[in-house]
């Protein structure tokens, strides 16, 4: 894919970096209230000795550039959002943590994981930053973040229980929070995701 059909790439924080590009598979059956965009978001945290991407689409060449001498390792919050990830095994030899089962690992730069909104899919914390990277669980929105629609529940889980679910997470210092569906909240994360656990 070409830099110019990425779209908004941004340094949100020292090291940490955001844009997005179209889906490859998305089509208008995937659109409308209870569907997602065809424009997805991904992210790379740059630690210095290892660059470290989450849910990564078409990596642009500006954080490209950060890859040369470094190790690179892709962090999925679900399966489902695997995208470019077989292009940075096969370009640049990225180690790849998968959802929950990243959580037996030791994960770089300090990069923590909690349950997502599916029994296979992780909410990954990035201490340094105060900064949380959601896969479906939660999106962005024009006004901020929501929780995933209701047709998302997966059978015997109840829209409450998804939010009380996520409610240890305003236990932590939350800035940001960086969907990969939609536009990130980079100051008052924690505020918003209370928001969000409300409506």
């Amino acid at each position: 894919m070409s830099v110019d059909r990425l779209k908004d790439v941004q340094e949100l924080r020292p090291g940490l970096w955001t844009w997005t590009a179209p889906h490859p598979e998305w089509s208008e059956r995937d659109a409308g209230p209870d569907g997602w965009g065809p424009e997805v978001r991904s992210y790379a945290y740059d630690l210095g000795d290892c660059l470290l991407f989450f849910d990564p689409i078409a990596p642009p060449t500006l954080v490209e550039g950060l890859i040369e001498a470094q190790e690179i390792a892709v962090l999925l919050t679900c399966k489902w959002h695997r995208r470019s990830t077989d292009e940075c095994v096969e370009r640049f030899g990225a180690h790849v943590y998968l959802g929950p089962e990243s959580e037996a690992s030791e994960l770089p730069g300090g990069v923590e994981t909690r349950p997502g909104g599916y029994p296979d899919e992780v909410i990954v914390g990035i201490p340094s930053r105060n900064a949380l990277v959601v896969g479906d669980v939660i999106l962005g929105s024009d006004h901020g973040i929501r929780v995933q629609p209701d047709a998302w529940l997966f059978e015997g889980q109840t829209r409450e229980g998804l939010r009380d679910s996520l409610r240890p997470l305003l236990d932590l210092p939350v800035e940001a929070v960086l969907p990969t569906h939609g536009n990130p909240v980079v100051e008052g994360g924690r505020n918003a995701l209370a928001g969000a656990l409300e409506s």
